[in-house]
């Protein structure tokens, strides 16, 4: 039988902002083959010593292979930018996106939202575009971290404002499922960059609007 194929990309930071106010992320195309993961999944499955002869849970290893190619399903996009003609200056923030992402320790799930502003300089985005790109970011195991840093670096260079910044709030299952389970316990990072890391005011507007308490000056 011939295998199943689903189309997966990973993507880059684009060269920034096209003359047409366009900035493509660019992609690297892959292949997700979900038989050779159904078949994986039902070896993984059944060491751990999981009847998979019982009616209900004959397609688990099927459903458990399409969910993670799912979770991992990334697709390329453009952040449409428009001139900032009105030659607007104050923070613009997206607050509570939702997201979810896998950690890549143990491939098990970690969600939450994300805040995301940028001071604007010769343009703006498209509001929208704030969500895709944290979406799009976290279609791929993670860390908090890198997720944290990818999506605020990328806004940089493809948008080339005076300042961004990210803040991720998530809860690890990976923390509170297993392990030490701290049930209740949430993760948060931060990345600032230009005016909202090096001005005070600027800065602590940032996690005001967000809604967290003022960060430190950076070190």
């Amino acid at each position: 039988m011939q295998a199943k194929q689903k189309s997966a990309r990973v993507a880059v930071v684009g060269a920034g902002i096209m003359g047409s106010g366009i900035a493509q992320l660019a992609a690297v195309a892959g292949t997700v083959d979900v038989d050779a993961a159904e078949r994986a999944a039902a070896d993984f499955l059944t060491a751990l010593g999981i009847d998979l002869n019982r009616e209900e849970r004959r397609a688990t290893p099927a459903r458990m292979a399409r969910a993670y190619a799912d979770l991992l399903a990334s697709q390329p996009f453009q952040l449409t930018t428009f001139p900032n003609d009105e030659a607007y200056d104050e923070l613009v923030l997206a607050r509570a996106i939702p997201f979810r992402t896998l950690c890549e320790h143990h491939m098990l799930l970690f969600s939450g939202v994300a805040h995301v502003g940028y001071l604007p300089g010769e343009r703006i985005l498209g509001l929208s575009k704030l969500a895709r790109l944290v979406e799009h970011f976290a279609a791929r195991p993670q860390t908090q971290e890198r997720l944290t840093m990818q999506v605020a670096k990328c806004l940089d260079a493809n948008l080339r404002p005076r300042g961004v910044g990210v803040v991720l709030e998530a809860e690890h299952t990976c923390m509170t499922q297993r392990g030490v389970r701290a049930v209740g316990a949430t993760t948060v990072t931060s990345a600032l960059l230009g005016t909202l890391r090096t001005d005070p005011r600027s800065r602590a507007e940032f996690f005001a609007l967000a809604r967290l308490p003022t960060s430190p000056g950076p070190t």
